[in-house]
């Protein structure tokens, strides 16, 4: 206490319950400040990491939906979380399992780029999962096909929602 009061510095106890107690002799309003400091500075440089959301119904085309999940894709790659939720309309209540059929053929399309937080989960009129970069290589929802045309893809897609 002595040395601090010739000093004119400050005597911080730093572990109060060690046998003897540690003390330090310190400026304590420069400590103050050069930890605010660095504390503004840790918050400046760190990236803070969001949930987005991609919505859409179940009667989405093959190009908007692929439009979309690029969007989502970029929002991966930038490190986010991505929610990807399914809306139902109208009498497409009754038929839920054309939303996860559509879940499903999503995250298949993502492969192995992405991981799966969440499992899709029917919350009232909409069926939800939450997804994030698996940090194997670059994100990247699956093309469509080059050689096909819009209708055949459209067929397809009509093929497919008759079959269920």
């Amino acid at each position: 206490m002595q040395l601090a009061e010739e000093r004119e510095l400050d005597l911080v106890e730093i572990s109060p319950e060690a046998d003897p107690p540690v003390a330090k002799i310190v400026d304590w309003g420069k400590y103050n400040y050069q930890r605010t400091k660095q504390l503004q500075k840790n918050r400046k440089t760190a990236k803070t990491l969001d949930m987005k959301q991609i919505r859409s119904g179940l009667k989405i085309g093959e190009h908007d939906l692929m439009i979309k999940m690029n969007r989502a894709a970029k929002f991966l790659q930038a490190g986010h979380k991505v929610k990807i939720t399914l809306f139902y309309r109208g009498r497409e209540q009754a038929h839920r399992e054309i939303g996860f059929k559509l879940a499903e053929k999503i995250i298949a399309r993502f492969g192995d780029t992405i991981v799966v937080d969440q499992q899709p989960q029917l919350a009232g009129k909409q069926l939800s999962f939450v997804t994030r970069a698996s940090g194997k290589g670059t994100v990247t929802y699956g093309e469509m096909p080059a050689d096909q045309t819009k209708e055949e893809v459209k067929e397809m897609a009509d093929a497919e929602t008759q079959d269920s």
